[in-house]
Parts: structure tokens; C-alpha cells; sequence
């Protein structure tokens, strides 16, 4: 297969500037790349969403175009050289792809080789569907269906349960768990500072040494380090 991904659980660390924490990682993962088409739908700030991403990706040497700004957004993802989904509401953030016609479209384009970054939502709609998004169903998007790009579900911003904390709610595990009582795709919980790289059939887990929790239905969950391969587990 020729993809190429980076699904990155956060965009911002506490004290940090927006991409710090992984961004030598996507100088890596840009390396030879001179544009990026910027899907900034998971906020409701488009322009101000879109001028902070463009002058961190102007650092890296790469121009930022957002896909809001173009007259044809189809178009615009046909021609990308590679693709940045930002962070935010993940369900508005699928609406709009179903609206704007951008799932067809992205899912294609990746599937032939270009290179996609995911932050958050955008990580989320990477996967086959959004359920295991932390998100309010702020808006009702038409399916839960998402890109597809790869195969298995991921869980950002994974934290585990604090002993120290008194909450009666389900941990991020129970939850996950109960996800698996309705469906069989495995979930990797990233950890803030966290990233999948996927290449081809490969998919290394890479940042932090946080590191992730990668759940599978009817096994025990496994901790994962940064530079383990997960491939032959997912």
C-alpha cells in the first residue's frame, strides 16, 4: 500500500507552541514536500485556525494553503502534495468533510500516495469511524463512517485512570471497553506527545515517552513504547 501517515493525539503541550512537541517529526515526515492543503473544519475560526497553522508549517519551509480559502475544495485535495487535518470537534469536523464532498476525495488521494497529518479530530477521521472520539456530538453528521485510512480505531488524548482522583464516571478504558461490546476494530489510546507513523503496511508507534495503550477485543490491553511496530498487532 502507498500510504503515508502521521496521526498525532495532540496539537498543543502545556508551556509549549502549537506542533512543539512533534515537530521534528513532521520536518521528517515533509522531508521533499514544498505545500501542505490545511483542513482546518474542527473549529469554528477557519481564518484564525488557518493563519496559526501557516506560520508554524512557513517555519518548516512548507506553504499552507487551507482548503476553506479554495473556489473548488475537491480540487484543491486533488492537487495537494499533503494534507493536514487539524484538531477540534470531531463531529463538526465530519460534517463538514461529508458537506464540502472531501471524504471521497481525501480518502482517494491518500490512498495514492499523499501524505496525510492528522492532529486530534483530525486523527480521529483517519480511522473507520469516529466512535472512539472524546468529543460532544455537537452537530449530527450523517454517518459515524469515517476516512478509513486505516484500519483500526484511535482513542486521542488516552489518559489512565488516577487513583488519586475520586470520579464515578467510566474511565477512558471502560469506555473503550464498551466500544468493543459493539465492535471489533482494535483501539490505540494515545497518550498526549504520541504518534503513529504509518508507512505502507507499517505503523510504528513514535513521539513521547508517554507512549499508548493499545486495546483489542477479548485480549488484555498492552502497553506500548515509542518505536514499538504495532502492524502484526492491529
Amino acid at each position: 500500500m502507498a500510504r503515508h501517515l502521521l496521526l498525532i493525539s495532540n496539537s498543543t503541550q502545556p508551556g509549549q507552541r502549537y506542533l512543539d512537541h512533534c515537530v521534528d517529526e513532521l520536518a521528517r515526515f515533509l522531508a521533499g514536500v514544498g505545500s501542505v492543503l490545511f483542513v482546518p473544519y474542527a473549529l469554528h475560526d477557519l481564518d484564525g485556525y488557518t493563519a496559526t497553522a501557516r506560520t508554524r508549517f512557513q517555519e518548516l519551509g512548507c506553504a499552507l494553503t487551507s482548503v476553506h480559502e479554495a473556489d473548488d475544495p475537491v480540487a484543491a485535495v486533488e492537487r495537494a502534495e499533503a494534507i493536514f487535518v487539524g484538531g477540534g470537534n470531531t463531529f463538526r469536523l465530519l460534517d463538514r468533510l461529508y458537506a464540502t464532498g472531501l471524504v471521497t476525495a481525501i480518502r482517494d488521494r491518500v490512498g495514492a500516495g499523499t501524505r496525510y497529518i492528522g492532529t486530534s479530530a483530525g486523527t480521529n477521521v483517519a480511522c473507520p469511524t469516529i466512535k472512539t472520539t472524546n468529543d460532544m456530538p455537537i452537530v449530527q453528521p450523517p454517518t459515524f463512517t469515517a476516512l478509513g485510512l486505516v484500519a483500526f480505531n484511535i482513542n486521542p488524548h488516552y489518559v489512565d485512570r488516577d487513583p488519586d482522583v475520586a470520579h464515578g464516571g467510566e474511565t477512558r478504558e471502560q469506555r473503550i471497553a464498551e466500544f468493543h461490546e459493539e465492535n471489533p476494530q482494535a483501539v490505540v489510546g494515545l497518550r498526549e506527545s504520541t504518534m503513529l507513523l504509518v508507512d505502507g503496511e507499517a505503523v510504528e508507534l513514535r513521539g513521547g515517552a508517554a507512549g499508548a495503550r493499545l486495546f483489542r477485543r477479548g485480549v488484555d490491553a498492552l502497553d506500548c513504547r515509542p518505536g514499538d511496530r504495532l502492524e502484526d498487532l492491529l
